[in-house]
């Protein structure tokens, strides 16, 4: 089938409509973008969605788009996916629900490990999350933790769909329990099958179907389903499915969004055989981090205390959309910090121990040493002046060779220019060809700035 798709991105606070046209031909192209606030305080968010696309008629002249063109669409509105997750070990099953729910785009709330406890059952029914994951025992080991956090989660007054990924053996129990609760179940593959085996594909699917039926905490969402003939996922996800695209056609990948409350980092990459037999934990090939103490605005007080600055001199009249030199000055400064701190956080480094036979040398945290490409996608990253001395500065934060990072200066630097690597995410779920000759075209090579460097 060829025609013309609408792609809709439902944040907190703006929502954005992207056009592409020829979907179904060997051309596909985008058309425009539309931009309006999201009307979640209106307690409707199809307003914004209604205003989002009139904006990109007006930008649509000469571009024939039929009336009523297929619609997909991402949302992070009214907080996005909210997760908590239940495990055994944390290091272990825990830490695996953790990668599968980051990389699905999930914005975890709350974590245990072993049997809940009162407390954490109060906490969870406080937070209200969209979704809760549960694991816990590798297949045909420990059963006994799962079942009862299950029971526990049962009783509660939580209503929110559980998702169980453990041992394998607890299917059956589990989903007798939870059909006497009357409560919405889902089963997947165990994320955490054996010792030192991820498994978290399978879970980050069905954490998007479970997204997908489910999302409706924004005002006016369950009639934006009835609008979207395809897939509606967390805008994360949607940006996750756009690096695994990109690597699947052009190498191993990093992904840096610096955003008004968080700065995300995805990374597509196997890691090197050099550091594979010293790896202390277990690596997925996407992974996804969220940094939510490092935002240019909403968590521009937690920077200036990392920087040592003072915040309420510093952030005096500090706009959410900067409009005067001195304050593009400062979201640069601060975007530039956010971006580096969380790419620190985001990379591994080696770690040396010592013993009776001497020096041993381990590989902790996430190997990005194979890592080509550095995609800078966001408002901060896209629109900033100064951004390419930003992204250099990524790319040769290694000179000490203390992390598990690309030498300086190996790194390509892209631009998502046009905003539109979550469209084109959700785009590959249904037009994969399309979607990858569109992202060819989206991305642009970062010129080298000529600026100095403090």
């Amino acid at each position: 089938m060829s025609g013309n798709v609408l792609v809709a991105e439902i944040g907190s606070t703006t929502t954005i409509v992207n056009a592409f046209g020829g979907m179904g031909t060997d051309a596909p192209f985008f058309a425009g973008q539309g931009v309006a606030p999201t009307s979640v305080a209106a307690g409707d968010v199809r307003i914004g969605l209604d205003g989002a696309v009139e904006d990109l008629r007006g930008k649509l002249i000469g571009t024939a788009f039929h009336p009523q063109p297929m619609m997909l669409a991402t949302s992070s509105a009214a907080g996005g996916l909210r997760m908590t997750v239940h495990g055994l070990v944390y290091d272990m099953t825990v830490r695996a629900g953790q990668e599968a729910a980051l990389g699905a785009g999930a914005n975890i709330h709350f974590v245990t490990a072993g049997v809940m406890r009162e407390e954490d059952i109060a906490r969870v029914e406080a937070i209200a999350p969209n979704l809760i994951l549960l694991a816990g025992g590798t297949d045909y080991g420990e059963r006994e933790t799962a079942l009862k956090n299950a029971a526990f989660l049962c009783a509660s007054k939580v209503k929110a769909p559980v998702l169980y990924c453990g041992n394998v053996q607890n299917h059956d129990a589990v989903r007798k329990m939870f059909a006497a609760a009357g409560r919405v179940l889902y089963i997947a593959e165990n994320v955490y099958p054996r010792l030192d085996e991820l498994n978290v594909e399978p879970v980050r699917a069905l954490i998007h179907e479970a997204f997908e039926a489910h999302i409706t905490e924004a005002p006016g969402m369950d009639k934006v389903r009835q609008r979207v003939a395809g897939k509606i996922m967390p805008t994360p996800g949607a940006v996750m499915e756009c690096a695994k695209l990109f690597h699947r056609e052009r190498g191993d990948v990093m992904v840096v969004d610096v955003g008004g409350a968080t700065t995300d980092i995805h990374s597509v990459t196997p890691g090197s055989e050099e550091y594979a037999h010293i790896q202390t934990i277990p690596q997925p090939l996407a992974k996804r981090t969220v940094e939510g103490d490092l935002g240019i605005f909403v968590n521009a007080k937690n920077l200036c205390e990392i920087l040592g600055l003072d915040p309420e001199l510093t952030l005096r009249d500090y706009p959410a959309v900067p409009t005067t030199q001195a304050h593009f000055a400062l979201a640069t400064d601060l975007a530039r910090h956010a971006a580096t701190i969380g790419m620190k956080r985001h990379a591994g480094r080696l770690r040396y121990t010592f013993g009776p036979g001497g020096r041993h040398t381990w590989a902790d945290g996430r190997d990005l040493t194979r890592v080509k490409f550095l995609i800078a996608t966001g408002g901060a990253l896209t629109r900033l002046p100064g951004r390419e001395a930003i992204l250099e500065n990524l790319r040769d934060m290694n000179a000490d060779g203390t992390l598990l990072y690309p030498r300086p200066g190996t790194l390509r630097l892209l631009e998502d220019r046009h905003y539109i690597l979550a469209s084109l995410g959700v785009l590959s779920l249904e037009y994969p060809k399309e979607a990858a000759i569109l992202l060819r075209e989206a991305l642009h090579k970062v010129e080298e700035c000529t600026c100095t460097r403090d």
